[in-house]
Protein backbone atom coordinates (compact mmCIF):
# COMPACT_ATOMS: atom_id res chain seq x y z
CA UNK A 1 0.00 0.00 0.00
CA UNK A 2 1.26 3.46 -0.76
CA UNK A 3 2.56 5.62 2.27
CA UNK A 4 1.88 8.97 1.01
CA UNK A 5 -1.71 10.61 1.25
CA UNK A 6 -3.26 12.45 -2.11
CA UNK A 7 -2.03 15.43 -1.10
CA UNK A 8 1.02 14.12 -0.47
CA UNK A 9 1.41 12.78 -4.22
CA UNK A 10 -0.07 15.62 -5.72
CA UNK A 11 3.11 17.96 -3.82
CA UNK A 12 5.65 15.66 -4.55
CA UNK A 13 4.70 15.56 -8.30
CA UNK A 14 4.59 19.22 -8.12
CA UNK A 15 8.01 19.75 -6.73
CA UNK A 16 9.99 18.15 -9.94
CA UNK A 17 10.35 16.71 -13.29
CA UNK A 18 7.99 13.72 -14.31
CA UNK A 19 8.24 10.92 -17.32
CA UNK A 20 6.38 8.15 -18.29
CA UNK A 21 9.27 4.76 -18.86
CA UNK A 22 8.42 2.84 -21.63
CA UNK A 23 7.12 -0.66 -21.39
CA UNK A 24 9.34 -3.36 -22.69
CA UNK A 25 8.44 -6.09 -24.74
CA UNK A 26 10.90 -9.31 -25.79
CA UNK A 27 10.96 -9.86 -29.83
CA UNK A 28 7.57 -12.01 -29.30
CA UNK A 29 5.68 -8.93 -27.55
CA UNK A 30 5.61 -10.25 -24.54
CA UNK A 31 6.50 -7.70 -21.52
CA UNK A 32 10.41 -7.81 -20.36
CA UNK A 33 10.32 -7.36 -16.80
CA UNK A 34 14.26 -7.55 -16.35
CA UNK A 35 14.49 -4.88 -18.60
CA UNK A 36 11.92 -2.98 -17.22
CA UNK A 37 13.94 -3.08 -13.72
CA UNK A 38 17.12 -1.98 -15.08
CA UNK A 39 15.60 1.25 -16.70
CA UNK A 40 13.79 2.11 -13.63
CA UNK A 41 16.96 1.44 -11.26
CA UNK A 42 18.93 4.01 -13.77
CA UNK A 43 16.36 6.37 -14.22
CA UNK A 44 15.52 6.58 -10.63
CA UNK A 45 19.19 7.50 -10.25
CA UNK A 46 18.00 10.79 -11.86
CA UNK A 47 16.83 14.15 -10.27
CA UNK A 48 12.77 12.92 -10.87
CA UNK A 49 9.63 13.88 -8.77
CA UNK A 50 6.72 11.23 -10.15
CA UNK A 51 7.42 7.93 -12.37
CA UNK A 52 4.01 6.68 -14.35
CA UNK A 53 3.49 3.27 -15.08
CA UNK A 54 2.04 2.25 -17.47
CA UNK A 55 1.02 5.20 -18.84
CA UNK A 56 1.27 6.89 -22.58
CA UNK A 57 5.02 6.40 -23.76
CA UNK A 58 4.63 2.95 -21.49
CA UNK A 59 2.17 1.48 -24.31
CA UNK A 60 -0.69 1.87 -21.62
CA UNK A 61 -3.43 1.49 -24.63
CA UNK A 62 -1.37 -2.09 -25.85
CA UNK A 63 -1.79 -3.46 -22.47
CA UNK A 64 -4.27 -5.92 -21.12
CA UNK A 65 -5.30 -5.07 -17.65
CA UNK A 66 -3.53 -8.30 -16.02
CA UNK A 67 -0.31 -6.78 -17.93
CA UNK A 68 -1.20 -3.24 -16.64
CA UNK A 69 -1.00 -4.30 -13.07
CA UNK A 70 2.00 -6.81 -13.46
CA UNK A 71 3.71 -3.67 -14.77
CA UNK A 72 2.75 -1.20 -11.97
CA UNK A 73 3.48 -3.62 -9.25
CA UNK A 74 7.22 -4.58 -10.94
CA UNK A 75 7.90 -0.68 -11.13
CA UNK A 76 6.67 -0.30 -7.18
CA UNK A 77 8.86 -3.09 -6.68
CA UNK A 78 11.90 -1.37 -8.37
CA UNK A 79 11.73 2.24 -7.26
CA UNK A 80 11.51 0.48 -3.66
CA UNK A 81 10.16 4.46 -2.77
CA UNK A 82 12.91 6.31 -4.15
CA UNK A 83 9.79 7.87 -6.66
CA UNK A 84 6.32 8.39 -6.41
CA UNK A 85 4.97 5.93 -8.74
CA UNK A 86 1.83 7.08 -10.43
CA UNK A 87 -0.03 4.58 -12.47
CA UNK A 88 -2.30 4.22 -15.58
CA UNK A 89 -6.16 3.48 -15.78
CA UNK A 90 -8.54 4.43 -18.43
CA UNK A 91 -10.85 2.54 -20.97
CA UNK A 92 -14.05 2.56 -19.72
CA UNK A 93 -15.82 3.10 -16.52
CA UNK A 94 -15.86 -0.32 -15.41
CA UNK A 95 -12.26 -1.17 -16.47
CA UNK A 96 -10.61 1.83 -15.28
CA UNK A 97 -12.12 1.47 -11.64
CA UNK A 98 -10.57 -2.36 -11.76
CA UNK A 99 -7.11 -0.75 -12.78
CA UNK A 100 -7.06 2.17 -9.92
CA UNK A 101 -8.37 -0.58 -7.44
CA UNK A 102 -5.26 -2.74 -8.71
CA UNK A 103 -2.48 0.06 -8.57
CA UNK A 104 -3.24 0.35 -4.98
CA UNK A 105 -3.27 -2.94 -4.54
CA UNK A 106 0.22 -2.86 -6.21
CA UNK A 107 1.07 0.44 -3.60
CA UNK A 108 1.58 2.85 -6.60
CA UNK A 109 1.13 6.69 -5.09
CA UNK A 110 -1.37 7.43 -7.43
CA UNK A 111 -3.67 7.38 -10.79
CA UNK A 112 -3.80 8.77 -14.16
CA UNK A 113 -6.71 8.34 -15.40
CA UNK A 114 -6.40 8.62 -19.04
CA UNK A 115 -9.06 9.73 -21.24
CA UNK A 116 -11.90 6.70 -21.53
CA UNK A 117 -11.79 4.44 -24.31
CA UNK A 118 -13.47 5.99 -28.19
CA UNK A 119 -16.41 7.71 -27.09
CA UNK A 120 -17.68 10.80 -26.97
CA UNK A 121 -19.38 11.95 -23.99
CA UNK A 122 -21.53 15.01 -22.73
CA UNK A 123 -19.83 16.94 -19.21
CA UNK A 124 -22.54 15.22 -17.37
CA UNK A 125 -20.91 11.62 -18.24
CA UNK A 126 -17.41 12.39 -17.99
CA UNK A 127 -17.98 13.52 -14.45
CA UNK A 128 -19.56 10.78 -13.65
CA UNK A 129 -17.03 8.90 -15.32
CA UNK A 130 -14.43 10.61 -12.70
CA UNK A 131 -16.10 10.38 -9.89
CA UNK A 132 -16.68 6.97 -10.19
CA UNK A 133 -13.04 6.66 -10.51
CA UNK A 134 -11.88 8.76 -8.00
CA UNK A 135 -14.51 6.27 -5.34
CA UNK A 136 -12.98 3.22 -6.72
CA UNK A 137 -9.49 4.02 -4.60
CA UNK A 138 -8.05 6.26 -1.64
CA UNK A 139 -5.14 6.94 -4.19
CA UNK A 140 -4.81 10.47 -5.37
CA UNK A 141 -6.19 10.60 -8.83
CA UNK A 142 -4.80 13.06 -11.83
CA UNK A 143 -7.56 13.48 -14.29
CA UNK A 144 -5.51 13.79 -17.83
CA UNK A 145 -7.80 16.66 -19.87
CA UNK A 146 -7.52 15.94 -23.77
CA UNK A 147 -8.75 14.35 -26.46
CA UNK A 148 -12.32 13.15 -25.94
CA UNK A 149 -12.41 13.91 -22.06
CA UNK A 150 -11.71 17.66 -22.16
CA UNK A 151 -13.71 19.27 -19.14
CA UNK A 152 -14.88 22.36 -18.38
CA UNK A 153 -13.89 24.82 -15.22
CA UNK A 154 -17.25 24.43 -13.76
CA UNK A 155 -16.75 20.37 -13.86
CA UNK A 156 -13.48 20.32 -12.65
CA UNK A 157 -14.63 22.20 -9.81
CA UNK A 158 -17.70 20.29 -8.94
CA UNK A 159 -15.32 16.74 -9.05
CA UNK A 160 -12.97 18.57 -6.75
CA UNK A 161 -15.95 19.35 -4.52
CA UNK A 162 -17.26 15.65 -4.72
CA UNK A 163 -13.61 13.50 -4.98
CA UNK A 164 -11.35 14.92 -1.91
CA UNK A 165 -8.69 12.63 -3.89
CA UNK A 166 -8.85 14.40 -7.23
CA UNK A 167 -6.20 15.87 -6.98
CA UNK A 168 -4.09 16.67 -10.27
CA UNK A 169 -5.10 18.18 -13.00
CA UNK A 170 -3.00 17.61 -16.50
CA UNK A 171 -3.52 19.74 -19.62
CA UNK A 172 -2.95 17.52 -23.21
CA UNK A 173 -5.00 20.35 -24.86
CA UNK A 174 -2.94 23.39 -25.03
CA UNK A 175 -5.68 25.88 -24.88
CA UNK A 176 -4.68 28.73 -22.48
CA UNK A 177 -7.62 30.32 -21.85
CA UNK A 178 -9.46 26.94 -20.74
CA UNK A 179 -6.22 26.19 -18.36
CA UNK A 180 -6.37 30.06 -16.97
CA UNK A 181 -10.05 29.35 -16.78
CA UNK A 182 -9.13 26.40 -14.51
CA UNK A 183 -6.80 27.58 -12.65
CA UNK A 184 -8.51 30.98 -11.59
CA UNK A 185 -11.82 28.81 -10.47
CA UNK A 186 -9.75 26.24 -8.34
CA UNK A 187 -6.27 27.75 -7.29
CA UNK A 188 -4.06 25.41 -5.58
CA UNK A 189 -6.61 22.87 -4.54
CA UNK A 190 -5.10 20.86 -7.89
CA UNK A 191 -1.72 20.14 -9.19
CA UNK A 192 -1.00 21.12 -12.59
CA UNK A 193 0.68 19.11 -15.19
CA UNK A 194 1.62 20.35 -18.17
CA UNK A 195 0.80 17.25 -20.83
CA UNK A 196 1.04 18.65 -24.40
CA UNK A 197 2.77 16.16 -26.46
CA UNK A 198 6.80 16.80 -26.18
CA UNK A 199 6.22 19.22 -23.43
CA UNK A 200 9.72 20.67 -23.87
CA UNK A 201 8.38 23.18 -26.22
CA UNK A 202 5.45 24.50 -23.86
CA UNK A 203 7.28 24.03 -20.55
CA UNK A 204 8.41 27.64 -20.60
CA UNK A 205 5.10 29.66 -21.27
CA UNK A 206 3.34 27.22 -19.00
CA UNK A 207 5.44 28.27 -16.32
CA UNK A 208 4.41 31.72 -16.26
CA UNK A 209 0.71 30.34 -15.87
CA UNK A 210 2.03 28.81 -12.82
CA UNK A 211 2.23 25.17 -14.03
CA UNK A 212 5.83 24.08 -11.95
CA UNK A 213 6.24 20.24 -13.65
CA UNK A 214 5.63 18.29 -16.77
CA UNK A 215 6.58 14.95 -18.47
CA UNK A 216 9.50 14.40 -19.87
CA UNK A 217 9.50 11.46 -22.76
CA UNK A 218 12.68 12.07 -23.81
CA UNK A 219 14.00 11.44 -20.05
CA UNK A 220 13.85 7.56 -21.00
CA UNK A 221 16.75 7.95 -22.83
CA UNK A 222 18.48 11.60 -22.19
CA UNK A 223 17.46 11.90 -18.88
CA UNK A 224 20.72 14.54 -18.38
CA UNK A 225 19.35 16.55 -20.94
CA UNK A 226 15.98 16.20 -19.59
CA UNK A 227 17.26 17.26 -16.24
CA UNK A 228 19.42 20.01 -17.37
CA UNK A 229 16.67 21.57 -19.74
CA UNK A 230 13.82 21.37 -16.38
CA UNK A 231 16.44 23.23 -14.46
CA UNK A 232 16.81 25.75 -17.04
CA UNK A 233 12.83 26.33 -17.31
CA UNK A 234 12.38 26.43 -14.01
CA UNK A 235 15.31 29.40 -13.38
CA UNK A 236 13.70 31.11 -16.73
CA UNK A 237 16.79 30.79 -18.59
CA UNK A 238 15.41 31.68 -21.96
CA UNK A 239 18.50 31.30 -23.43
CA UNK A 240 19.40 28.02 -22.58
CA UNK A 241 15.74 26.83 -23.23
CA UNK A 242 16.41 28.37 -26.84
CA UNK A 243 19.02 26.40 -27.06
CA UNK A 244 17.97 23.05 -25.85
CA UNK A 245 15.04 23.33 -28.21
CA UNK A 246 16.72 24.14 -31.85
CA UNK A 247 19.87 21.49 -30.70
CA UNK A 248 17.78 18.46 -29.93
CA UNK A 249 13.70 19.09 -29.49
CA UNK A 250 13.02 20.70 -32.57
CA UNK A 251 14.98 18.33 -35.22
CA UNK A 252 14.06 15.68 -32.46
CA UNK A 253 10.43 16.46 -33.54
CA UNK A 254 10.80 16.50 -37.08
CA UNK A 255 11.54 12.86 -36.79
CA UNK A 256 8.52 12.01 -34.70
CA UNK A 257 6.08 14.08 -37.06
CA UNK A 258 7.25 12.32 -40.19
CA UNK A 259 4.50 9.09 -39.02
CA UNK A 260 1.18 8.96 -36.71
CA UNK A 261 2.37 6.97 -33.77
CA UNK A 262 5.92 8.21 -33.70
CA UNK A 263 5.39 10.21 -30.15
CA UNK A 264 5.74 6.49 -28.75
CA UNK A 265 7.96 4.57 -31.55
CA UNK A 266 10.72 7.78 -31.20
CA UNK A 267 11.54 7.50 -27.57
CA UNK A 268 11.71 3.25 -28.19
CA UNK A 269 14.07 3.88 -30.55
CA UNK A 270 15.98 6.28 -28.40
CA UNK A 271 16.59 3.56 -26.33
CA UNK A 272 18.32 1.32 -28.36
CA UNK A 273 20.50 4.30 -29.29
CA UNK A 274 21.54 4.56 -25.78
CA UNK A 275 21.74 0.54 -25.40
CA UNK A 276 19.05 0.20 -23.56
CA UNK A 277 16.98 -1.41 -26.03
CA UNK A 278 13.27 -2.02 -24.82
CA UNK A 279 12.08 -4.20 -27.86
CA UNK A 280 9.91 -3.26 -30.26
CA UNK A 281 6.06 -1.21 -29.79
CA UNK A 282 3.21 -3.12 -30.30
CA UNK A 283 0.55 -2.57 -33.34
CA UNK A 284 -0.70 -0.58 -34.35
CA UNK A 285 1.94 1.41 -33.68
CA UNK A 286 4.88 1.01 -36.07
CA UNK A 287 8.85 1.35 -35.04
CA UNK A 288 11.08 3.75 -36.69
CA UNK A 289 12.43 2.60 -39.88
CA UNK A 290 16.37 1.74 -39.94
CA UNK A 291 17.13 5.51 -41.50
CA UNK A 292 15.84 7.35 -39.25
CA UNK A 293 17.11 5.50 -35.81
CA UNK A 294 20.02 6.52 -37.35
CA UNK A 295 19.51 9.94 -37.61
CA UNK A 296 18.36 9.69 -34.05
CA UNK A 297 21.94 8.24 -33.14
CA UNK A 298 23.53 10.64 -34.90
CA UNK A 299 21.12 13.22 -33.05
CA UNK A 300 21.50 12.11 -29.69
CA UNK A 301 25.36 12.03 -30.23
CA UNK A 302 25.54 15.49 -31.08
CA UNK A 303 23.84 16.22 -28.28
CA UNK A 304 26.68 14.46 -26.47
CA UNK A 305 28.94 16.54 -27.78
CA UNK A 306 27.52 19.53 -27.31
CA UNK A 307 28.44 20.87 -24.18
CA UNK A 308 24.94 21.59 -23.61
CA UNK A 309 23.83 19.00 -20.56
CA UNK A 310 27.00 20.65 -18.78
CA UNK A 311 26.30 24.31 -19.33
CA UNK A 312 22.71 24.70 -18.55
CA UNK A 313 23.62 22.73 -15.53
CA UNK A 314 26.57 24.96 -14.42
CA UNK A 315 24.03 28.09 -14.73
Amino acid sequence: MSKMTPREMAQAIGSGLLSFPVTPFHADFSFNEARYRENMDWLCGYDVAGLFAAGGTGEFFSLSPAEVEKVVAVAVNETRGRVPVIAGAGYGTAIAKDLAAAAERAGADGVLLLPPYLVQSEQAGLMAHVEAVCASTKLGVIVYNRDNAILTEDSVARLADRCPNLVGYKDGVGDIELMVRVQSKLGDRLTYVGGLPTAETFALPYLEMGVTTYSSAVFNFVPDFSTAFYAAVRRRDREAVAAGLKSFILPLLAIRNRKKGYAVSIIKAGMKVIGRDSGPVRAPLTDLAADETDELAALVAALRSSGFVARAAAE
